[in-house]
């Protein structure tokens, strides 16, 4: 077999993932286009593993011991990935990443710009300080 048709799969398989990354907002979606990225590099070393093996005298089946371990450490990410994507959901109740994204910012009741936050003579007003400063930054 000819290493171009597993290394054509492999491309359209990694193509798909980060396609899957860059365009989802659900993070399960994010973690299995992830995985899918992974699942194409292995395909990728193992098919390079299997034709280097042909043209070498000695096999040594790198490509596909590496393959494990990148199997053993996708299962480990994943299980960590979803504990966390469990618990943001419990918390905020939803596990969409523009709104995850936006907890992080800091858009909380302490927040200057916040219109509910008291504004007395030692804050900023959301027109001056810091909220001006996030205002430029974000343009």
């Amino acid at each position: 077999m000819h290493l171009a048709y597993p290394a054509v799969l492999s491309a359209l398989l990694f193509c798909t993932g980060l396609y899957g990354v860059l365009a989802r907002r659900n993070a399960i979606l994010v973690l299995m286009s992830v995985e899918l990225m992974l699942n194409a590099v292995n395909l990728n070393l193992v098919a390079f593993d299997v034709w280097l093996s042909r043209a070498a005298e000695e096999t040594l089946h790198s490509g596909q011991a590496l393959t494990l371990f990148t199997i053993a450490i996708a299962a480990a990410e994943i299980g960590i990935g979803l504990a966390i994507v469990l618990a943001v959901h419990r918390n905020r109740g939803t596990s969409d990443i523009d709104k995850l994204r936006d907890t992080a910012e800091g858009h909380g009741p302490d927040d200057p710009g916040d219109p509910a936050a008291p504004h007395g003579p030692g804050t900023d007003t959301p027109a001056t300080g810091t909220a001006a400063e996030k205002a430029e930054a974000t343009a």
